[in-house]
């Protein structure tokens, strides 16, 4: 059966759907793809290599520091066991000859189970087994000043790790001393009332402490007051305070009567206001009762997946992410607390703002919502929209869709809102290419907007996969990406020019060792670029000189290696690092280079490759016969090569013949 294949953008699906051609995606999708990506207009394109930024210690996992759209103000968090560094797209900031090192709580074994939220400067790092933490990025005023322990300086900024104490304030003042004062020469009423009075100290940022012990005197109920009786009170100042509220008893509340910005308060009878009350302390995660789940909804901090109550979440007050007070009665700008009730104690995964704010369980997928305004304690609603559940990976927000991983990780699926349901669906974006999720889980991923719009994704086994996805033209595509090593961790931040994917390989030195990399994508290859720019190898380095020079310095690092080199577009093999240099057989300006154990396919980008689906290699060994078709390339450099590649375990030889840019490239696949 001739099947007409369309373009590229189902990428790699399952071997067992190559009978499958009634699925609409077949004309779009191979049995292979490796090293390749699905781009959004139907073509495929090589994957770029990556560039060594440094070498680490040990393992670690990468959290973004994503300030705003400047390449300037981003940064990567490389948390190590006990240890927390930064680095940038270009890598660290070594200082006195070391990378500064930031001492943390967390062990090796927890670093992928951390759920991290930023908001401004600081970024907010949860888990179940350590008290809620943030990481405090600061303009640092004095550089030549010694630093404490909980503090580094990297990248020309002051970097400062400390433990949330939630509700912290400046401290209650003391109890007011109190004196009813008649006023009034007629007025010979008893004095057989208990006036009682509070004190709140508020700071420069509007802060408030909690309320003061009781003051109290006689007097009279205030609706027996007449004209000159009042109540004076006194109070020693806090330090801080720029203000103080004034709070009186009225029906068992204390309610607002009035504000002083000293320490002496007269009241003239003023109305006690019982909706506005002091604040009461409240603290949900006292006693080790950690949350496992970070994020921010409608300027409120969101916790939950506590160890005492999985299935709750916590919301702060309003516009204060770190108060979690009450006051009573409740406000609408309290705190708020709800336990989702379900068949099952299902633990809370992951919480997104997402227009409502989106919870994933164990079971299901949650949307709480306040009846189409804010939320609130007294106006809060929760919703299942999905029986699916979910793993613990944080969800990714792609346009107007949201990613997430299925329960026991191993499938991702997207929510979106559907105007029919009038809530959300989704797919399992998973279906198609099964072979490359069963018996496996996903560690990690990141989301590059640009260039391609790409979600890469960590196995569990090290091997790096790629989703194509735009989800309003109903594009998504799987591709695969091995290299001399196992990702252990990925990372995404703005840059220049896109966005700057940033991962952690464990490779293998020539001699059995292992060494950890921090690395680079590198940048798309472009068609104005010249052939010498061409970067497709991993763990390599690209050096630009202004003139052309045969001897190669700044590898210090690859000492004793034999690397592979394109030297201004080409190829060279076997050059070994002697005292941190390299000798080239001829002169060149742009030199690429890698070490020979990390090469992926070779120097020449020619490293990917896609195997159409359905292809089957002919039984006959003494055959000639093969499978005829003709592909256009572009951004393919002149020139007449064959060679073999290997697909499924199967011998693929294959040729191709092009003289120009313009002409397509006829292949030939056979035994």
């Amino acid at each position: 059966m001739r099947i007409a294949l369309h373009n590229f953008t189902g990428g790699e699906v399952s071997p067992i759907l190559a009978a499958r051609y009634d699925l609409s995606r077949y004309g779009s999708s191979v049995q292979c793809m490796e090293n390749m990506l699905p781009g959004l207009h139907g073509d495929v394109r090589r994957r770029p290599g990556t560039l060594f930024l440094g070498s680490l210690e040990d393992e670690a996992v990468l959290l973004p520091f994503s300030f705003n759209a400047l390449a300037e103000q981003n940064f990567v968090l490389v948390l190590s066991g006990n240890g927390l560094s930064i680095a940038d797209i270009h890598g660290f900031d070594p200082q006195e000859g070391s990378i500064p090192r930031l001492p943390t709580p967390y062990e090796a074994r927890h670093l992928l189970e951390i759920c991290a939220a930023q908001v401004g400067d600081t970024v907010y790092l949860a888990h179940t087994a350590y008290p809620l933490h943030k990481l405090v990025r600061s303009t640092d005023s004095e550089p030549e000043s010694p630093l404490p322990e909980n503090a580094i300086r990297s990248h020309g900024y002051r970097w400062t790790l400390e433990a949330v104490a939630l509700n912290s304030s400046l401290p209650a003042p003391q109890a007011p001393s109190c004196t009813f004062v008649r006023g009034n020469n007629d007025d010979d009423a008893g004095l057989g009332y208990t006036l009682r009075y509070k004190i709140v100290a508020v700071d420069a940022n509007g802060k408030q402490s909690l309320a003061s012990e009781a003051g109290s005197c006689n007097g009279k109920h205030p609706s027996d007051w007449v004209v000159g009786n009042r109540t004076d009170l006194s109070w020693t100042a806090v330090e801080g305070a720029t203000e103080y509220n004034i709070y009186r008893e009225e029906a068992g509340y204390y309610g607002f009567i009035g504000v002083s910005s000293g320490t002496t308060f007269s009241d003239n009878n003023y109305q006690a206001d019982t909706a506005d009350t002091p604040r009461e302390d409240w603290d949900p995660f006292a006693d080790g009762n950690n949350p496992s789940v970070v994020a921010f909804h409608q300027q409120r901090m969101v916790l939950a997946g506590t160890r005492d109550s999985p299935q709750a979440f916590y919301l702060s007050r309003s516009g204060d992410f770190e108060n979690f007070r009450k006051s009573r009665p409740l406000q609408d700008d309290d705190p708020v607390e709800y336990l989702i009730a379900s068949g099952s104690l299902d633990a809370i995964a992951w919480a997104a703002s997402f227009g409502d704010l989106l919870l994933g369980t164990s079971g299901s997928e949650y949307k709480a919502s306040g009846n189409g305004s804010a939320i609130t304690p007294g106006n809060i609603t929760i919703t299942a929209q999905s029986y699916w559940g979910s793993a613990g990976l944080a969800p990714i927000i792609i346009g107007n869709a949201i990613l997430h991983v299925q329960r026991h990780g191993a499938h991702v699926r997207d929510l979106f809102y559907s105007l029919e349901k009038d809530g959300y669906a989704g797919n399992d974006l998973s279906i198609l290419a099964p072979h490359l999720f069963e018996g496996h889980r996903l560690r990690q991923w990141a989301y590059q907007q640009t260039p391609g719009s790409v979600l890469w994704i960590v196995r569990d086994d090290g091997l790096l996969l790629a989703l194509t996805y735009l989800k309003e033209h109903d594009i998504w595509g799987w591709s695969r990406h091995p290299t001399a090593g196992e990702v252990l961790s990925v990372c995404s931040i703005s840059g220049p020019d896109s966005d700057e994917l940033l991962l952690v390989v464990r490779r293998r030195d020539a001699d059995g060792g292992t060494r950890y990399c921090l690395e680079r994508l590198a940048p798309q290859w472009q068609d104005s670029d010249p052939v010498e720019e061409a970067f497709f190898v991993d763990c390599g380095l690209s050096l630009h000189r202004e003139e052309a020079v045969n001897d190669v310095d700044g590898l210090d690092h690859l000492e004793g290696k034999s690397l592979a080199v394109l030297a201004d577009g080409s190829p060279v093999e076997g050059c070994v690092v002697r005292q941190g240099r390299i000798r080239l057989p001829f002169a060149a300006r742009i030199v690429q280079a890698e070490s020979s154990d990390c090469k992926r396919r070779g120097i020449w980008p020619a490293v990917g490759l896609c195997c159409a689906l359905g292809y089957e290699r002919t039984r006959d060994s003494q055959s000639d016969s093969g499978h005829d078709f003709s592909l256009w390339l572009d951004r393919a450099a002149p020139r007449r090569f064959c060679g073999g590649a290997s697909c499924y375990g199967r011998s693929v030889p294959v040729g191709c013949i092009t003289d120009t840019w313009e002409n397509p490239c006829h292949w030939r696949w056979g035994h």
